[in-house]
């Protein structure tokens, strides 16, 4: 075993690889296929100063180090820039060598792509060195690390784990509109969509059609890794159906510059084009998020969950209403699950999404019946959100191997219960091998969560594109079939009212309506009003596109349709119960205020909005309410499935560590 010491210090001539004659250069280190470094991103140097080090454990120094450099494109593949090996054999051990390495490309050898400037240091972790400074404590020390050995290696992995996933603070985006873009399509127009880019992270913009002058009228959140904050990233693309999009400019905004809980008003003008992106960034330097082992779990500590209670009790209902609640997410283990390597084992690892809070456990290599025994806090923003919580086998040379997922709603969490969920395929809707333990609590502030529900849900930065399938087409079109079924056979039930085939009936439904007739005719004389029809969806630009679209409109009616249904079957009681709730109440304010009033009142509050916040994003209260209800497609992805006995290898009751 040696400890190879490297720091990257400098790059000279590198080659070009930008339209602007320049590139964004960043380095990679790989030690036997498997990326071990990667350096930060220089933009627009040709001589960029990295200073960077990092400390490597290698096993054998066969195996030489393989350095490749690659110039940053934003929603493109990055380009090759050169390659070069450190022949670990030829350095000098326990002193620091500089090197000097001379970048290629192994299929135009001739080419001159400049070089790395390194200086790397080779020390065997055995060395005499460190034998001789440590000889008069390890006698003493040996027994005592035997004793905490488990506990250092947790404690290491979760400090580790902590620094790459934890994040400590909140960026609010408000993508508001483009002005005086480049045309890029033939008719001096342009269909512009933005590509934002924070680290790893990632948000893409709806398309608009026809335009030089963009409205889109989005909101996101990404997510804040380094206490100085970061580079936010942002393209302009032309949407080009059939050939490749065109770019139309980027820029970039340095989060360090910007005043925390505050909210800034930002026109952003296009590098290497004419126009500017419109923006509202907010940043909230707020950890929401936690990851600890067993022995650490807020919400078993009764000192600290009485505090967390009188957080989210009724009397603070209206302080900081975007702080719900929280969630706690004890995971503890796994069993029986499915054999991804050739060797008949797995190396497993478990990944929590919550909105777009991602957070993961370490791997568990060779073992198909892991524990991980790690808990997970959330800050919940919605109650009707829902907690996935996916296993992957970690793969070296490719990404990782899909192993099972389970999908929780918040509301249905009982808390403190441990429970065992079966695992499911990715699309949620029938069984895989495996089955997963958790223990869930949830606690919020009911007040806040009811306000929540009539405001747009938190739309996911990260999602699958949708595909062309031709089962979910008819699966989307039966749907809408039941749908119409059902509103057919409620009018062939009004219908009978009609015809008095049943005398009981038609004369509870006669009553009924001359009662509704006497009340509107105490009512004054109603304003008609004009309804605002929208126009279609202009031309569409490909045979896969109207493909999509269809299917996305089946399942948005069939989806709102079965909404309704499940908001009054009571599939979620809580949404039942605030429908029930918000129906009184407007018929406690239709008793006591005259209709018009109330109309007049919705009308100003419409009408003024855009006066008064001129860059708010407009919504519909009872469409974001329907929102938050399960269609029959999610209630299916949503049911536990019940756990074979059969399938679990291991039957014997294990406690936790804690």
């Amino acid at each position: 075993m040696y400890k190879l010491e490297i720091e990257l210090k400098r790059g000279h001539n590198l080659a070009v690889r930008d339209r602007g004659g320049s590139s964004d250069p960043y380095v990679k280190f790989k030690l036997a296929g498997k990326e071990v470094f990667r350096s930060k991103t220089i933009h627009k140097n040709l001589n960029p100063v990295w200073d960077e080090k990092t400390t490597l454990i290698v096993d054998s120094l066969s195996e030489p180090l393989y350095v490749k450099v690659f110039d940053y494109d934003f929603g493109l593949q990055d380009d090759f820039m050169g390659s070069a090996f450190l022949y670990l054999e030829s350095l000098e051990q326990q002193r620091t060598i500089p090197a000097t390495l001379v970048l290629k490309d192994p299929h135009h050898p001739d080419q001159d792509l400049g070089s790395l400037e390194l200086a790397v240091t080779l020390t065997p972790k055995d060395s005499p060195v460190e034998e001789r400074r440590d000889s008069t404590t390890m006698l003493l020390r040996r027994s005592w690390k035997r004793s905490t050995k488990f506990q250092q290696q947790s404690q290491r992995l979760s400090e580790l784990h902590r620094k790459s996933q934890l994040w400590r603070g909140i960026v609010s985006i408000a993508l508001i509109e483009g002005r005086n873009l480049i045309p890029m399509d033939p008719n001096g127009l342009s269909d512009p969509y933005v590509k934002f880019r924070l680290g790893h992270q990632k948000y893409r913009s709806k398309t608009v059609p026809k335009t030089l002058s963009p409205q889109w009228r989005e909101q996101f959140d990404l997510h804040l890794y380094e206490e100085t904050g970061g580079v936010l990233e942002i393209a302009v693309w032309d949407r080009d159906t059939g050939r490749r999009d065109d770019f139309i400019g980027r820029c970039q905004l340095d989060l360090s510059t910007l005043a925390k809980e505050q909210t800034h008003h930002l026109e952003l003008p296009l590098e290497e084009s004419r126009g500017c992106v419109v923006l509202l960034v907010t940043l909230t330097a707020s950890a929401h998020v936690s990851i600890a082992d067993l022995s650490v779990t807020p919400l078993d500590d009764p000192q600290e969950r009485r505090q967390i209670l009188k957080r989210y009790s009724v009397s603070r209902s209206f302080s900081n209403l975007k702080d719900v609640g929280i969630v706690q997410v004890k995971v503890t283990r796994a069993e029986g699950l499915m054999a991804a390597d050739v060797t008949g084992k797995s190396d497993p690892f478990c990944v929590l999404e919550l909105n777009n809070d991602r957070l993961q456990t370490h791997t568990v290599y060779k073992n198909l019946n892991p524990e991980w025994n790690k808990v997970f806090t959330f800050n919940v923003k919605d109650i009707h959100s829902v907690l996935e919580v996916t296993v992957f086998d970690e793969d070296r040379d490719r990404s990782a191997d899909f192993l099972g997922k389970v999908a929780i709603p918040l509301l249905h969490i009982r808390n403190g219960e441990q429970k065992s969920y079966v695992l499911k395929n990715k699309e949620l809707t029938g069984p895989t091998k495996g089955v997963i333990y958790l223990e869930l609590d949830v606690i919020y502030n009911t007040v806040k969560a009811a306000l929540k529900t009539v405001v747009p849900a938190e739309q996911k930065y990260i999602e699958e594109e949708p595909k062309v399938s031709k089962q979910l087409l008819q699966q989307n079109f039966n749907r809408v079939k039941r749908c119409i079924m059902v509103l057919i056979s409620y009018g062939t039930y009004i219908n009978s009212c009609f015809e008095w085939e049943s005398a009981q009936r038609s004369i509870i439904s006669f009553v009924s309506m001359e009662a509704m007739f006497e009340w509107e005719d105490d009512e004054e004389d109603k304003e008609d009003k004009e309804s605002e029809h929208k126009g279609f969806m202009d031309k569409l630009y490909a045979i896969q596109d109207v493909f999509i679209s269809v299917q996305s409109a089946l399942d948005e009616v069939a989806s709102y349709g079965e909404r309704i249904k499940n908001t009054v079957n009571w599939t979620v009681p809580f949404l039942s119960w605030l429908a029930i709730t918000a129906l009184c109440s407007a018929t406690f304010l239709l008793y006591l205020i005259p209709l018009r009033y109330l109309v007049l009142a919705w009308g100003v509050n419409k009408f003024t909005k855009k006066l008064r916040d001129p860059y708010m994003i407009d919504n519909n209260e009872l469409l974001d309410f329907l929102s938050r209800v399960p269609s029959d497609v999610q209630v299916m992805q949503y049911r536990e499935l019940k756990v074979d006995p059969g399938q679990s290898p291991n039957k014997r009751r294990r406690t936790n560590p804690s």
